[in-house]
Protein backbone atom coordinates (compact mmCIF):
# COMPACT_ATOMS: atom_id res chain seq x y z
CA UNK A 1 0.00 0.00 0.00
CA UNK A 2 1.35 3.37 -1.06
CA UNK A 3 1.27 6.52 1.36
CA UNK A 4 -1.65 8.15 -0.35
CA UNK A 5 -3.41 4.87 -0.08
CA UNK A 6 -2.45 4.34 3.39
CA UNK A 7 -3.70 7.83 4.86
CA UNK A 8 -6.82 7.48 3.40
CA UNK A 9 -7.34 4.23 5.33
CA UNK A 10 -6.13 5.91 8.61
CA UNK A 11 -8.48 8.81 8.12
CA UNK A 12 -11.35 6.47 7.99
CA UNK A 13 -10.43 4.50 10.64
CA UNK A 14 -10.00 7.44 12.61
CA UNK A 15 -13.32 8.59 11.51
CA UNK A 16 -15.23 5.00 12.32
CA UNK A 17 -13.71 4.93 15.97
CA UNK A 18 -17.14 5.34 17.80
CA UNK A 19 -15.06 7.07 20.77
CA UNK A 20 -12.74 9.24 19.14
CA UNK A 21 -14.37 12.75 17.76
CA UNK A 22 -11.08 13.19 14.88
CA UNK A 23 -12.68 16.25 13.21
CA UNK A 24 -9.95 17.86 14.22
CA UNK A 25 -7.42 15.32 13.21
CA UNK A 26 -4.75 15.64 10.40
CA UNK A 27 -3.02 12.86 8.82
CA UNK A 28 0.10 12.54 7.22
CA UNK A 29 2.30 9.41 5.85
CA UNK A 30 5.94 8.93 4.77
CA UNK A 31 7.45 5.71 3.80
CA UNK A 32 4.47 4.12 6.27
CA UNK A 33 5.70 6.25 8.91
CA UNK A 34 2.24 7.98 10.38
CA UNK A 35 2.04 11.12 12.10
CA UNK A 36 -1.12 13.06 13.70
CA UNK A 37 -1.13 16.62 13.83
CA UNK A 38 -4.44 18.85 15.35
CA UNK A 39 -6.58 18.46 18.13
CA UNK A 40 -8.54 15.88 20.42
CA UNK A 41 -10.54 17.01 23.13
CA UNK A 42 -9.28 15.22 25.93
CA UNK A 43 -6.24 12.92 27.13
CA UNK A 44 -8.00 9.47 26.08
CA UNK A 45 -9.05 10.22 22.93
CA UNK A 46 -5.35 11.18 22.33
CA UNK A 47 -4.53 7.57 23.43
CA UNK A 48 -7.66 6.07 20.89
CA UNK A 49 -6.01 8.29 18.18
CA UNK A 50 -2.39 6.87 18.52
CA UNK A 51 -3.79 3.30 18.71
CA UNK A 52 -6.29 3.60 16.33
CA UNK A 53 -3.65 4.47 13.40
CA UNK A 54 -1.15 2.13 14.51
CA UNK A 55 -3.92 -0.77 14.03
CA UNK A 56 -3.85 -0.31 10.20
CA UNK A 57 -2.43 -2.62 7.83
CA UNK A 58 0.80 -1.45 6.45
CA UNK A 59 1.28 1.60 8.80
CA UNK A 60 5.02 1.06 10.30
CA UNK A 61 4.77 3.68 13.05
CA UNK A 62 2.72 6.47 14.70
CA UNK A 63 3.88 9.95 15.48
CA UNK A 64 1.34 11.48 17.95
CA UNK A 65 1.53 14.89 17.99
CA UNK A 66 -2.22 16.05 18.85
CA UNK A 67 -2.99 18.85 21.12
CA UNK A 68 -4.97 18.21 23.89
CA UNK A 69 -7.93 20.90 24.13
CA UNK A 70 -10.02 20.66 27.19
CA UNK A 71 -13.71 21.88 27.00
CA UNK A 72 -14.38 24.19 29.59
CA UNK A 73 -16.69 21.75 32.27
CA UNK A 74 -13.15 19.09 31.82
CA UNK A 75 -10.86 21.94 33.43
CA UNK A 76 -9.46 21.06 36.59
CA UNK A 77 -6.54 22.73 38.74
CA UNK A 78 -3.03 20.91 39.53
CA UNK A 79 -4.04 20.46 43.05
CA UNK A 80 -7.17 19.02 42.29
CA UNK A 81 -5.60 16.51 39.40
CA UNK A 82 -3.14 15.68 42.06
CA UNK A 83 -5.56 14.63 44.33
CA UNK A 84 -7.77 12.84 42.46
CA UNK A 85 -5.12 10.71 41.11
CA UNK A 86 -3.33 10.25 44.47
CA UNK A 87 -6.95 8.97 45.41
CA UNK A 88 -7.72 6.74 42.18
CA UNK A 89 -4.00 4.55 42.37
CA UNK A 90 -4.74 4.28 46.33
CA UNK A 91 -8.12 2.72 45.20
CA UNK A 92 -6.81 0.60 43.11
CA UNK A 93 -6.69 -2.97 44.08
CA UNK A 94 -3.76 -3.92 41.82
CA UNK A 95 -1.25 -1.26 43.37
CA UNK A 96 -2.12 -1.85 47.16
CA UNK A 97 1.28 -2.46 47.61
CA UNK A 98 3.00 -0.50 45.85
CA UNK A 99 4.45 2.96 46.38
CA UNK A 100 3.73 5.34 43.45
CA UNK A 101 4.31 9.28 43.67
CA UNK A 102 2.33 11.86 42.00
CA UNK A 103 3.40 15.02 40.30
CA UNK A 104 0.80 17.35 38.12
CA UNK A 105 2.61 20.39 36.38
CA UNK A 106 0.01 22.30 34.21
CA UNK A 107 -2.40 19.08 33.45
CA UNK A 108 0.13 16.76 32.94
CA UNK A 109 0.72 14.04 35.14
CA UNK A 110 3.99 12.15 36.02
CA UNK A 111 4.12 9.14 37.77
CA UNK A 112 7.26 7.53 39.80
CA UNK A 113 8.10 5.01 41.93
CA UNK A 114 8.19 0.93 41.59
CA UNK A 115 6.48 -1.97 40.93
CA UNK A 116 7.00 -5.59 40.50
CA UNK A 117 5.49 -6.13 37.05
CA UNK A 118 4.12 -4.23 34.10
CA UNK A 119 0.73 -5.02 34.45
CA UNK A 120 0.87 -2.63 37.49
CA UNK A 121 2.36 -0.25 35.67
CA UNK A 122 -0.02 -0.40 33.09
CA UNK A 123 -2.54 -0.13 35.83
CA UNK A 124 -1.25 3.14 37.35
CA UNK A 125 -1.46 4.55 33.75
CA UNK A 126 -5.04 3.49 33.47
CA UNK A 127 -5.99 4.94 36.59
CA UNK A 128 -5.09 8.24 35.87
CA UNK A 129 -5.57 8.51 32.04
CA UNK A 130 -9.61 9.10 32.07
CA UNK A 131 -9.40 11.77 35.16
CA UNK A 132 -11.50 15.42 34.20
CA UNK A 133 -8.50 17.88 33.42
CA UNK A 134 -5.23 15.54 32.51
CA UNK A 135 -3.80 16.61 29.12
CA UNK A 136 -0.91 13.96 29.48
CA UNK A 137 0.54 10.96 31.56
CA UNK A 138 3.98 10.27 31.95
CA UNK A 139 4.47 7.25 33.42
CA UNK A 140 8.33 7.00 34.64
CA UNK A 141 7.41 3.84 36.77
CA UNK A 142 10.17 1.32 36.57
CA UNK A 143 9.28 -2.61 37.28
CA UNK A 144 11.82 -3.99 39.15
CA UNK A 145 10.59 -7.92 39.15
CA UNK A 146 11.09 -9.66 42.47
CA UNK A 147 10.73 -13.11 40.76
CA UNK A 148 14.04 -14.97 39.67
CA UNK A 149 15.15 -15.49 36.36
CA UNK A 150 14.56 -18.69 35.33
CA UNK A 151 14.32 -19.52 31.62
CA UNK A 152 12.63 -16.29 30.70
CA UNK A 153 13.82 -17.19 26.71
CA UNK A 154 11.61 -20.19 27.27
CA UNK A 155 8.47 -18.71 29.05
CA UNK A 156 8.28 -15.94 26.12
CA UNK A 157 8.81 -18.61 23.55
CA UNK A 158 5.59 -20.32 24.57
CA UNK A 159 3.53 -17.34 24.97
CA UNK A 160 4.65 -16.44 21.14
CA UNK A 161 3.40 -19.93 20.37
CA UNK A 162 0.37 -19.74 22.06
CA UNK A 163 -1.00 -16.70 20.61
CA UNK A 164 -2.92 -17.34 17.06
CA UNK A 165 -2.12 -13.82 16.31
CA UNK A 166 1.51 -14.68 15.79
CA UNK A 167 3.80 -16.04 13.97
CA UNK A 168 7.14 -16.96 16.61
CA UNK A 169 9.18 -18.20 13.70
CA UNK A 170 9.78 -15.14 12.83
CA UNK A 171 10.38 -13.19 15.87
CA UNK A 172 13.77 -13.61 17.60
CA UNK A 173 14.58 -13.25 21.23
CA UNK A 174 17.48 -11.81 23.33
CA UNK A 175 17.84 -12.07 27.25
CA UNK A 176 20.11 -9.34 28.69
CA UNK A 177 19.94 -9.81 32.62
CA UNK A 178 16.13 -8.40 33.21
CA UNK A 179 15.85 -6.69 29.89
CA UNK A 180 14.41 -8.68 26.70
CA UNK A 181 15.37 -7.65 23.07
CA UNK A 182 12.86 -8.73 20.29
CA UNK A 183 13.77 -8.69 16.51
CA UNK A 184 12.97 -10.00 13.04
CA UNK A 185 9.36 -8.92 11.59
CA UNK A 186 5.53 -9.01 12.20
CA UNK A 187 3.04 -8.32 9.91
CA UNK A 188 1.05 -5.65 11.04
CA UNK A 189 1.05 -3.07 14.52
CA UNK A 190 -1.22 -5.34 16.35
CA UNK A 191 1.06 -7.98 16.28
CA UNK A 192 3.91 -6.02 17.52
CA UNK A 193 2.19 -4.72 20.33
CA UNK A 194 1.31 -8.80 21.02
CA UNK A 195 4.84 -9.83 21.18
CA UNK A 196 5.67 -7.01 23.51
CA UNK A 197 2.70 -8.05 25.50
CA UNK A 198 3.93 -11.75 25.77
CA UNK A 199 7.46 -10.58 26.34
CA UNK A 200 6.08 -8.31 29.83
CA UNK A 201 4.11 -11.51 30.81
CA UNK A 202 6.97 -13.33 31.52
CA UNK A 203 7.95 -13.28 35.33
CA UNK A 204 12.02 -11.51 35.54
CA UNK A 205 11.56 -9.09 33.16
CA UNK A 206 12.24 -5.44 33.75
CA UNK A 207 12.58 -3.54 30.40
CA UNK A 208 11.31 -4.88 27.07
CA UNK A 209 13.17 -3.20 23.63
CA UNK A 210 10.83 -3.70 20.73
CA UNK A 211 12.77 -4.06 17.76
CA UNK A 212 10.46 -5.99 15.72
CA UNK A 213 10.02 -4.85 11.71
CA UNK A 214 6.19 -4.45 10.64
CA UNK A 215 6.56 -5.75 6.60
CA UNK A 216 4.13 -7.01 4.41
CA UNK A 217 7.01 -9.31 2.67
CA UNK A 218 7.57 -12.62 3.51
CA UNK A 219 10.56 -12.97 5.63
CA UNK A 220 12.94 -15.50 6.37
CA UNK A 221 12.72 -17.37 9.54
CA UNK A 222 14.71 -16.01 12.50
CA UNK A 223 15.52 -18.39 15.77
Amino acid sequence: MNDIDLKIEVKEALDWEPSLDARAINVSVKDGIVTLTGSVPNYPEKHVAEKTAGLVRGVKAVACELAVALQVFNSRSDQEIARAAADAIAWNTLLATTKIQVFVDKGRVTLEGDVSWNYQRQSADRSVRYLAGVRDVNNHIVVRPVAEQVAVKSHIQAALIRNARLDADRISIEVRGDRVILSGTVQSWIERDEAERAAWASPGVGDVDNALIVSLVPALQVR
